[in-house]
């Protein structure tokens, strides 16, 4: 089994260490409502009594998974852990080596001490953080206690929260909160000097190249070394000098040279190639250490009207995954749940998913990128204009880019959504203008992949037009959007699909999908329930099996006779919550045949 076919298990797939332990599981667990647990020092070694209750971490105690279900609005939570001398122990660390300890997610901001020590405070509900806790950890003691405190305040709109509510209950597309812990905790041993971060930049045309960050001394003579290959064949190899914390290599493929076929190395849906990579650092000082990781070699982009894969057109059969279940909530129940997901849509017909309102759990994408699906990545949003907003939703986004720009299966960013946060961007300059920096600062990220500027309508600088579009007639979308030119005309016309709204705010926006460089992605659209009644939210509903198969046919059908659109995304996979506009339910049973879902999907029989 190559490096990329491991179990999915790991919660950073791309640099990945053998020396590491799971947290998950049972801690200690208080709600802190009179907000008492710093001044009586609850971090304390001897405050183990405050801890009345306890909860299965990675699950928010709003979720029946984590044995405490409560949904009502707590705003200061605490966690409490000892972890023991034979944990550490089995991590093997090197003689001169540090412990990390790593949190996937915690909602909203976290403080945490270990050994009664404050070691960190993060800021942000989504984005993951690590914390060195050597130095913490008492040489004398049997044990050492973690501490974790979350606040999350369920009235805050100026937090990054996306799709959950801020009032007492939740409505329409909006769900319960999730609070604390949501993502996995690890813990790993590394040498002194190790690598904190990698990424790579694996273009057809321009080759492979990486920086590799790294933590700990580096004026020791350390080489990294980086060797990439495909099952057992070595496709290429770069060595350099550590002579700061950052290094850049480039990695040439001379295999590409020797006969391996082109195509035979690109990644796509179709075709999902991972490349195995191994990245050392090696002499000088300290001890070796030694990562695993993988990388796929595919192009993103737009041109002449169309959305790009490996330079050719490519048509987007997107879905919408909420990232919201019955029990967990945001969180999930591991991998398996997660490479679920992703196998269920490429068996009903779609090559793309978008993962809507979250941050998702960095393991969906391994198995985005192992799997074939291509993803559409965003952020949960604020919904206020103030600096602090402003603030937050930017450090957390540069963070989130940061994290997943690396995998081969994210093919855009979304970091706003209709407006969200910036209600007023047709009379608001300084709301267009942050829409403009936030699309213009993740290029600056990650210049590989095409960005919008608000994703569904009000387009200001935006590489794909994505169009929000719940019209259950398809005549609509066939005189919407049936040919360029009469969609240009709309452009820059109130909408009735887009509550009112213009499409694109700009000329330079319209100017340029009239160029065909900023393709149309009908990006929501369908959202057809079966069910009705107050607790059924839905835009359209049916009355049975087989209107709900041929509304759903006459749809799909609309947007892929298009010459305009270059592709779509559907709302949604599954029931979620109130929302019952799923093609599958809450617990993944798809709601026709799969064999008929894919043929309304793509227009094809399958040929088996």
């Amino acid at each position: 089994m190559s490096e990329s076919q491991h179990d999915g298990t790991y919660p950073r797939p791309q640099l990945r260490r053998s020396a590491w332990h799971c947290l998950d599981g049972i801690w200690a667990f208080a709600f802190d409502p009179a907000d008492r647990g710093r001044r009586d020092k609850w971090f304390s070694a001897e405050a183990a009594q405050f801890f009345d209750q306890t909860i299965v971490v990675p699950y928010p105690p709003e979720s029946t998974a984590s044995g405490i279900g409560d949904r009502g609005p707590h705003r200061v939570l605490w966690y409490r852990r000892t972890l023991s001398i034979a944990e550490l122990d089995s991590l093997e660390c090197p003689e001169t080596g540090r412990f990390l300890l790593h949190f996937g997610a915690v909602d909203y901001e976290a403080d945490v001490w270990v050994g009664g020590q404050h070691l960190a405070r993060h800021v942000g509900g989504q984005s993951p953080f690590t914390i060195d806790i050597t130095d913490a950890l008492d040489e004398n003691a049997d044990e050492h206690a973690i501490v974790v405190r979350a606040q999350d305040d369920p009235a805050d709109t100026s937090q990054p929260r996306g799709k959950q509510t801020w009032l007492d209950e939740p409505s329409k597309v909006w769900y319960d909160r999730t609070s604390g812990i949501w993502q996995t905790v690890w813990l790993e041993a590394v040498p002194e000097l190790h690598i904190t971060e990698l990424l790579w930049r694996a273009d057809p045309d321009e080759g492979i190249s990486a920086t590799v960050e790294t933590a700990g001394p580096t004026d020791s003579g350390a080489t990294v070394t980086i060797t990439v290959s495909l099952g057992q064949r070595t496709l290429g190899h770069a060595a350099a000098t550590l002579t700061g914390p950052r290094t850049e290599l480039a990695i040439p493929l001379r295999e590409m040279a020797n006969g391996i076929d082109r195509e035979d190395l690109l990644w796509a849906p179709e075709h999902p190639v991972l490349l195995d990579a191994v990245v050392t650092i090696s002499g000088g000082n300290g001890a070796r250490d030694s990562a695993v990781s993988y990388l796929g070699l595919r192009q993103t982009g737009v041109g002449g009207g169309k959305y790009l894969l490996n330079g050719r057109p490519y048509f987007f059969r997107g879905v919408l995954n909420q990232g919201y279940r019955p029990d967990t909530m945001l969180a999930n129940r591991g991998t398996d749940e997660l490479r679920a997901e992703i196998e269920l849509a490429k068996a009903m017909g779609f090559n793309a998913m978008r993962i809507h309102q979250k941050a998702e759990d960095p393991r969906i994408l391994y198995w985005a990128d192992r799997l074939g699906m291509l993803i559409w990545s965003e952020i949960g949003a604020a919904y206020e204009f103030t600096s602090t907003a402003l603030q937050r939703l930017t450090e957390e986004w540069t963070a989130l880019v940061r994290r997943d720009r690396s995998h081969p299966s994210v093919v855009a960013w979304v970091p706003i959504n209709e407006s969200w946060g910036v209600p007023n961007l047709r009379t608001v300059s300084a709301q267009r203008s942050f829409i403009s920096a936030i699309a213009a600062l993740t290029r600056a990220l990650d210049p590989s992949r095409p960005v919008m500027s608000n994703e569904g309508w009000e387009h200001v600088d935006s590489d794909v037009l994505g169009v929000h579009d719940y019209t259950s007639n398809p005549l609509d979308l066939t005189a919407r959007y049936g040919d360029a030119v009469t969609f240009s005309a709309r452009l820059r016309q109130p909408s009735d699909a887009a509550a009112g709204r213009v499409i694109a705010l700009s000329d330079a926006q319209r100017d340029k999908f009239d160029a065909g460089d900023a393709p149309l992605i009908i990006s929501e659209f369908g959202g057809l329930s079966l069910r009705s009644g107050a607790d059924a939210f839905a835009y359209t509903h049916v009355g049975s099996d087989t209107e709900l198969a041929a509304r759903l046919g006459d749809l799909f059908s609309a947007l892929r006779s298009s010459s305009a659109v270059a592709g779509f995304c559907y709302t949604q996979l599954f029931d979620t919550a109130q929302e019952t506009n799923g093609l599958a339910d809450e617990q993944g049973r798809p709601k026709l045949a799969l064999e008929t879902i894919r043929y309304i999907v793509t227009g094809e029989k399958d040929p088996d």
